[in-house]
């Protein structure tokens, strides 16, 4: 009998284009309402421009209040769109303009999906508001279940108003992570887990990642391979060997994704085939570029 999660992971192959084994027609737009994160990886170089391709990075910050005008206008370019998500450029968790933007978009446009992506920090305490919002589909990322590497990626947390560094720090964004990830996928929400491969550090823990996360109730693992940036640009990006023996390990233990972009937070269009995100956040100005939610 196949289990209420596997029915809405199975719903979302064929209406989210972040889950299904191929390609497809369908489109997303990510809005960049979540400027604020609250760990440090050592990769992360979050930007405000409109040329990188890759997360992170947006044109502009817009407020909540915005984002129903935004997706009627992503709607009138790209009538593909079936998902609306939030992925930045920071953590959709450290505040609350992600939720308080799915439900507003939610009552005007209730046919698209939500999607969110966050580092999991918050996750396991703020699980029941994800939950009553209706997000559809969440996706968590996971760059180590051991502390000892976790540390490696991720210089300090900052939880509960106390900075946590190293291992120690670590060990509770792990901890959040798993805990978070039961809770969600307790409530039929399906589960999409990214990690960064970084070659020399994590490559060797990703059979083990896919492990727990799937014991967790993750359905599907994304491996992104690393943009040598910040603190990790003398790192080598993983060739496409190392990440197809990274998938194979993987996929021993879960569903694994193959076609991922490194998409721009506020990426509007169907990926790998149409971009309108310079049509939708055409509006980007000087004040804009400074803005901040305070």
């Amino acid at each position: 009998m196949q289990t209420q999660q596997g029915t809405n992971y199975e719903r979302l192959k064929q209406s989210h284009p972040c889950f299904g084994e191929h390609k497809t027609n369908k489109g997303r737009i990510h809005l960049p309402v979540s400027p604020g994160c609250n760990i440090e990886c050592r990769f992360c170089d979050r930007k405000i421009n409109d040329y990188e391709q890759r997360p992170g990075v947006t044109m502009e910050v817009i407020r909540p209040q915005e984002a129903v005008e935004t997706v009627r206008r992503a709607l009138q370019v790209c009538p593909q769109i079936t998902v609306v998500g939030i992925a930045g450029p920071g953590d959709t968790l450290a505040s609350n303009y992600a939720l308080e933007t799915f439900r507003l978009v939610g009552k005007e446009f209730p046919q698209l999906l939500k999607c969110m992506s966050t580092n999991g920090l918050l996750l396991a305490e703020r699980a029941e508001e994800i939950i009553d919002v209706g997000v559809d589909s969440l996706t968590v990322t996971v760059n180590a279940v051991n502390p000892a590497i976790e540390a490696k990626l991720n210089n300090r947390v900052r939880w509960h108003g106390k900075v946590y560094e190293g291992e120690e720090g670590a060990a509770i964004l792990i901890k959040n992570q798993l805990a978070g990830i039961r809770k969600i996928a307790a409530a039929d929400i399906t589960i999409k887990v990214n990690t960064v491969l970084v070659p020399g550090l994590n490559d060797e823990h990703i059979e083990e990642i896919a492990r727990q996360v799937s014991e967790a109730g993750a359905s599907i693992y994304n491996i992104i391979p690393l943009i040598p940036q910040y603190e990790l640009s003398n790192y080598p990006a993983p060739t496409c060997q190392q990440i197809d023996a990274a998938r194979t390990k993987a996929g021993k233990y879960i569903d694994v994704f193959r076609h991922c972009q490194h998409c721009r937070a506020d990426a509007v269009g169907v990926p790998g085939e149409s971009e309108f995100g310079a049509q939708v956040y055409q509006r980007a100005t000087a004040a804009k570029l400074t803005f901040s939610h305070g």
